[in-house]
């Protein structure tokens, strides 16, 4: 059972202010990076840049989901699930095979899910934006690491996004120095 909340984008306030400046530097990063990855504290916004960004996007030509993290989601299983459920709401067909498998009495290693759900991925024709908020609720190694496969193995149409208050303990260090990350921190974000 999914709390289908945890998949809906956040609506945005009227009075809103662009921020075109960093809406750009997403933009640049949908062209070369496998993650964007925006760190700081509650309050400065990260969500809210993100929702105003994911709007600029043109209609039908990205595939976006988006993950709302809870505490309950460093379980590995429930991690997965809510991630192709979230990669569902983009590209309905993705990730079938995957939610079989996640649903035996006896679920095989993560990186077999894994492989299925990004052979699934590869197969989708347009671009997909993931988006992971809140990020900084996830404690556990096992979650890590899927994450970490799954960055190590994207397809070259999909790109990820983490908000997150403090920096997870991702290969971020490799990310950067080969050019494949975004990075927008608490400086950038400040007014």
């Amino acid at each position: 059972l999914l709390l289908q909340t945890k998949l809906f984008r956040p609506s945005l306030r009227p009075s809103l202010i662009t921020r075109s400046p960093l809406i750009e530097r997403l933009n640049t990063g949908l062209d070369y990076a496998r993650l964007t990855l925006i760190s700081a504290p509650a309050g400065f916004g990260k969500t809210t840049l993100v929702t105003t960004w994911l709007n600029t996007l043109t209609a039908g030509q990205t595939n976006i989901g988006w993950l709302s993290l809870d505490g309950n989601d460093n379980d590995p299983i429930r991690f997965l699930v809510y991630l192709i459920a979230a990669l569902q709401t983009a590209v309905p067909s993705i990730g079938e095979t995957a939610v079989r498998f996640l649903q035996s009495p006896q679920p095989p290693a993560a990186e077999t899910i894994l492989t299925l759900l990004i052979n699934d991925i590869s197969q989708v024709g347009h671009p997909i934006v993931l988006v992971l908020d809140d990020y900084h609720v996830i404690a556990a190694a096992s979650v890590h690491q899927i994450l970490a496969f799954l960055l190590d193995h994207l397809p070259p149409l999909f790109h990820l996004l983490i908000t997150t208050r403090s920096d997870p303990q991702l290969p971020l260090s490799r990310l950067r120095v080969g050019g494949q990350m975004v990075e927008l921190r608490a400086n950038d974000l400040r007014f």
